[in-house]
């Protein structure tokens, strides 16, 4: 007798399978897409082809994409050039561990719930908090999640931000909170890249939810108020959200030493690589607090003993928070999340130590500020911050340069890509292009940068 889980496309069993969800023809599944929409040729698409024809047509067909290693990266602004142990990639591939799937059984999934509980220690004792869930999809998602979750704990309806944060950050808060009718207030910064604390308090009052902050910012600066700016979100019974790079925690004071109540990131700097973009790993913890945790997203693992002795097992906890039992009621509707990425940073983790993570942020820190002084050598750049602190990250102004053209003539004739063109996406920065230097860069790669820029500038 067949299976009814083997597909069979016969009429007969088609008929029967639209009779069983009440519809006459299989056109009718579709009737919520307006007719004028609807493609009703027949797909153009070639084939078949062998494995080996469709490996050498991708490999054709990607022949133009540009890889990061084999080429001088400069840009980040959200997903960095970071060197990935290759041990990462051979631990991550067993079998054991190579799934996306929630595991939701946990007598059968303790190696993954163990691992994923691994993760959350190890971003709690990095950013000084109590508790981390096992992922986010990326930073954006997180800040997002960390400002409904803000909502739904105050019950108040205004956010507080810098006028400088990622664009596509911020559009990816404003979708979040469009259907709510949030207020998200801006605060602007001070000339040397940090918030103005005055026209800080100013915009925080009773209605305001949460107030979030960087350091390091999207411009790379290290916010030098954290504990003024939470001291005025906890006076108007605010909650203080802290986004961070997690590696700059290594050698920068965590936001739980400041009085951080949500702390959001992006965990691609540990062992993720640059991937085309993604996926990424969304970074979240809270401290502890009842209000906090119940209404916390994603998943959280917890360490508990078996039933019938007194051996140590892993679980998810607090299950009830979630889409897979409070349907549209749920603290979220993050499902499978990214565990697979946040296991590759336990792992990354684990392998540098305490020591190896603070020699990796030195040399970026060491790096960035290298970089930053001998752009400013150039007869035609200037500060954008002054006595600002950077890691990772910085802008620089440039007088009377095409940003755009000068990063083509970069690529084409000296194998880099440049800065990102700020101006793309701020109208007062039309002439300002942020810079990425990490643990991969050089100080020869450093000086071949400068030495690059000035002669296309020049041409």
């Amino acid at each position: 007798m067949m299976s009814h889980l083997i597909p069979n496309l016969s009429r007969e069993k088609i008929k029967q399978m639209l009779k069983y969800i009440g519809v006459k023809r299989i056109d009718d599944l579709f009737k919520d897409i307006p007719e004028e929409i609807r493609f009703k040729g027949k797909l153009r698409i070639s084939g078949p082809f062998s494995e080996q024809d469709i490996a050498k047509r991708f490999s054709e067909r990607l022949s133009h994409v540009i890889d990061p290693s084999k080429i001088l990266c400069f840009r980040g602004g959200g997903v960095w050039p970071h060197y990935v142990p290759s041990v990462i990639d051979h631990i991550i591939s067993r079998s054991e561990l190579y799934t996306s799937y929630t595991p939701y059984q946990p007598e059968v999934s303790q190696g993954v719930l163990q691992a994923l509980f691994e993760y959350q220690s190890l971003i709690c004792e990095l950013t000084g908090m109590d508790v981390a869930n096992a992922s986010m999809y990326d930073w954006a998602t997180a800040l997002a999640e960390a400002c409904r979750m803000a909502i739904r704990v105050t019950r108040r309806d205004k956010i507080v931000i810098p006028s400088i944060i990622a664009p596509h950050r911020e559009r990816v808060l404003r979708t979040y909170l469009e259907g709510l009718e949030i207020e998200i207030v801006k605060v602007n910064l001070n000339k040397n890249g940090t918030v103005d604390i005055s026209k800080l308090s100013e915009n925080v009052d009773s209605k305001t939810a949460a107030v979030y902050v960087e350091s390091p910012t999207y411009m790379g600066v290290i916010e030098q108020n954290l504990d003024e700016i939470g001291e005025i979100a906890h006076k108007n019974g605010a909650l203080f959200i802290v986004g961070v790079e997690p590696l700059s925690l290594a050698i920068f004071k965590p936001p739980g030493d400041y009085g951080a109540d949500i702390v959001v990131g992006e965990g691609q700097p540990l062992g993720l690589g640059m991937n085309f973009g993604g996926s990424l790993l969304g970074i979240f913890a809270c401290r502890f607090d009842r209000k906090l945790l119940y209404q916390m997203p994603g998943r959280i693992i917890g360490l508990t003993t078996e039933q019938d002795s007194a051996r140590r097992a892993f679980c998810m906890v607090l299950q009830a928070r979630e889409q897979h039992i409070r349907r549209e009621r749920a603290t979220s509707n993050i499902c499978t999340n990214v565990a697979l990425n946040a296991i590759k940073a336990a792992i990354y983790l684990s392998l540098l130590g305490r020591n190896g993570l603070r020699n990796v942020a030195k040399k970026i820190y060491a790096n960035t500020h290298y970089a930053y002084r001998k752009l400013l050598e150039l007869p035609f750049t200037e500060s954008l911050f002054k006595d600002a602190v950077y890691f990772k990250e910085f802008p620089i102004m440039f007088k009377e340069v095409d940003i755009e053209e000068m990063n083509r003539v970069l690529y084409d004739d000296f194998n880099i890509i440049g800065g990102i063109n700020l101006g793309r996406f701020f109208e007062d920065m039309a002439n300002v292009a942020l810079f990425c230097v990490t643990e991969i860069h050089s100080k020869r790669d450093i000086d071949y940068l400068a030495k690059a820029i000035l002669e296309a500038c020049e041409k």
